[in-house]
């Protein structure tokens, strides 16, 4: 079953976001230039498509002349409980290098942790978990 995936219009700068998000989240990166797919657009060497796919799969592509580059308001890309504690932890860090927390990631009054990023590239980011019941059912 598929589900609905982000595909983001950088400002010249796909090549570098997409690198940067396969470092963090690891998966299979795929890069095609606006000279691989015959398009003159825009630079030669400007990224038409690219794809990650992995726990987190993302595509983008620079913006061809006259598009609109990313700008997200009013929306959050949610990685609640996609991976164990500590390892959302370490997202979380790499996506605030050079990016701007909004929220530390931690303990909420409701029971959860979470926190939200925008990250150097724009991306907003709500990252979080449900706390681990550390009672054996005694």
């Amino acid at each position: 079953m598929s589900a609905p995936q982000l595909y983001v219009t950088f400002p010249g700068t796909a090549r570098e976001a997409l690198s940067f998000y396969a470092e963090i989240f690891g998966g299979e990166l795929s890069l095609y230039t606006f000279e691989d797919f015959s398009r003159t657009d825009g630079p030669s060497d400007a990224i038409a498509h690219g794809v990650l796919s992995g726990v987190v799969s993302l595509s983008g592509s620079d913006a061809a002349t006259g598009d609109k580059t990313v700008h997200m308001e009013g929306a959050m890309l949610s990685l609640l409980g996609a991976a164990e504690p500590a390892v959302l932890h370490e997202w979380f860090d790499k996506l605030a290098d050079g990016g701007q927390i909004q929220d530390p990631l931690s303990p909420k009054p409701w029971g959860a942790s979470d926190g939200q990023v925008v990250d150097r590239h724009g991306l907003h980011w709500l990252i979080g978990y449900e706390q681990v019941s550390t009672t054996d059912g005694q």
